[in-house]
């Protein structure tokens, strides 16, 4: 088992470059506005042939009347308490604060290692200055720039002697499918996965935007097994004005291009609207899985149709590609979210479904003899043979001897016959008709 390593401390010290650093990815937003990590991010880190995990947390903050920064104060102390060592940074710029000094009260409490890390160090005169963080009573200290790297090796030298032993996995596991959860900001996508996963991991207010990293949790629960990952809200280009919600937008996206299977929220109060569609055809583009969760759905009144009415509006938005399942759910009142893990799981394996060949073959090429591709100018088209070809999302391609003459018409009904014969749904497919 992987150690977790926490990184902790006050606004704006540094916390997400080292945690950058330390993953050797830009993960964590970093900006020049304090505040900016909300959440507790994860990650993957490697010193001396040894595997970790590291935590960015939100800079504690105590007796501020902010939202943001109580919430930021209950993921430091979660993350404290999943930690197997926590790393504590400090600002030498600035010297010992009273948050800092809150911060090391906290810290003495804890029966895990503690190494105090004081930042921002990158000439010898600022190595002078950083003595005065003994007065913390946190034992010795590490002088780093985590900008420029230097002092981190040291740092990391000593949390390898802090950490204990890792435990020894007798089998590595396969990589585990990645469900990525996004949707337009505040549809209910932080409240969807702590309701599934039973703790608080996101913060969840009702202010647009509050989830600003995409963070990934490892799911085990019900028979299920794979990675969720909770985004930023995607808002329009037009309203990302600050730098900040740029980058949560940007690894939004990044998240649907590496996910394999999209949940798609939607506000049922609001409805289907502009902006869940561009984010539905972007998962669509990046040709993954869609499940369509329409939250909110206790919070709108309804008769008996209501709901098969409202579905037949998202499927009218969304044609031609309608074989997407659409679930009600509300994840307040935790309504359906195991059917929306199955149905997820569902749209996993048919989405890595493969067609034998010779099955393959047998029923589709009976009903191309009996519906054949309309001949254009005086010219038959003959489909011979089809397979399913060995990509990671469904491709199937049918060799033809004039394929230039089939067209998009005559290759929806292919993707129609294949969907009415196997479970396809929630799964693009793509068709290619080519040369004998």
């Amino acid at each position: 088992m992987n150690q977790i390593v926490a990184i902790v401390g006050r606004p704006n010290v540094g916390k997400s470059t080292l945690f950058n650093r330390l993953i050797q990815r830009r993960e964590a937003i970093v900006d020049s506005v304090a505040g900016v990590t909300r959440d507790r991010n994860y990650g993957k880190s490697e010193w001396n042939g040894r595997t970790f995990s590291v935590i960015d947390t939100g800079g504690y903050i105590k007796g501020s009347d902010d939202i943001f920064e109580g919430e930021i104060r209950k993921q430091v102390e979660l993350a404290i308490d999943e930690a197997d060592a926590i790393i504590f940074v400090t600002d030498v710029e600035e010297g010992i604060t009273p948050m800092d000094e809150t911060v090391a009260s906290l810290l003495r409490k804890v029966q895990k290692p503690v190494l105090l890390a004081v930042n921002k160090v990158d000439n010898s005169m600022r190595e002078k200055d950083a003595i005065e963080f003994y007065n913390l009573g946190l034992g010795e200290y590490y002088t780093l720039s985590s900008t420029s790297g230097s002092g981190t090796g040291d740092l990391l030298d000593a949390l390898m002697q802090a950490l204990p032993e890792p435990e020894v996995v007798a089998a590595t596991e396969d990589e585990l499918p990645r469900f990525a959860v996004v949707g337009r900001p505040n549809a209910g996508k932080s409240s969807f996965i702590n309701a599934l996963i039973g703790e608080d991991r996101y913060i969840v207010t009702d202010i647009a935007g509050t989830t600003r990293d995409s963070i990934d949790t490892r799911f085990e629960k019900f028979g299920f097994k794979f990675n969720l990952v909770d985004t930023a809200g995607i808002r329009r280009k037009a309203k990302v004005k600050e730098d900040l919600e740029f980058y949560s937008v940007m690894r939004s996206v990044r998240a649907i291009e590496h996910s394999d299977i999209c949940i798609l929220v939607i506000d049922a109060t609001r409805g289907f609207e502009g902006q869940d569609q561009s984010i539905f055809w972007l998962a669509e583009k990046n040709r993954k899985g869609v499940v369509i969760l329409v939250n909110k759905w206790d919070l709108v009144e309804k008769d008996t149709m209501s709901s098969k009415q409202y579905a037949d509006r998202i499927r009218e938005e969304i044609s031609p590609f309608t074989d997407v399942p659409i679930l009600f759910v509300s994840a307040l009142n935790k309504q359906r979210l195991l059917k929306a893990l199955e149905t997820a799981v569902k749209v996993y394996e048919n989405k890595t479904q493969r067609i034998p060949t010779s099955k393959f073959n047998d029923h589709m090429l009976k009903l191309i003899e009996a519906f054949p591709p309309p001949a254009l100018k005086g010219k038959y088209v003959k489909i011979k043979y089809c397979m399913q070809l060995p990509t990671p999302t469904p491709q199937f391609v049918f060799f033809a001897n004039l394929p230039q003459y089939v067209k998009d018409p005559y290759k929806r009904f292919l993707e129609n016959k294949i969907r009415e014969h196997w479970d396809f749904e929630g799964v693009p497919i793509d068709i290619y008709i080519r040369e004998k």
